[in-house]
């Protein structure tokens, strides 16, 4: 897939954002410093920017669907969300899950996630 040479409004200075904020994080924390919450923030940011990427295409998909599989079992081996998710479904060409979600938190008042139909 050939990508456009200019990005719409907003998206570079997002993704950028995004870039610098993982950054930030990754120098300040240690084993210790993460708590639930912030672990599943950080999950939720991961399969969020996998999901907008993955709207570029089938095999874009296909290609990060490893991705949220991976953080599927990470919250899984931390013990987040075991009961207060909701089913998610990802199609991708040739796969089939389901993973649970947890509920959002760290976003701010009213976000309620990006929608992706079709």
């Amino acid at each position: 897939m050939k990508l456009s040479p200019n990005a719409m409004p907003g998206v570079e200075h997002y993704a950028e954002t995004a870039a610098e904020s993982a950054c930030h994080l990754a120098d300040l924390t240690r084993p210790e410093s993460w708590s639930p919450a912030a672990a599943d923030d950080a999950l939720d940011a991961i399969d969020t920017l996998a999901g907008a990427l993955s709207a570029l295409g089938p095999d874009l998909a296909a290609a990060l669907a490893p991705v949220t599989a991976a953080t599927t079992r990470a919250r899984r081996q931390l013990g987040l969300g075991d009961d207060e998710g909701v089913a998610a479904t990802v199609d991708v060409p040739g796969l089939r899950r389901s993973a649970q979600r947890s509920r959002r938190r760290g976003l701010g008042p009213g976000f309620k996630g990006i929608r992706r139909d079709g």
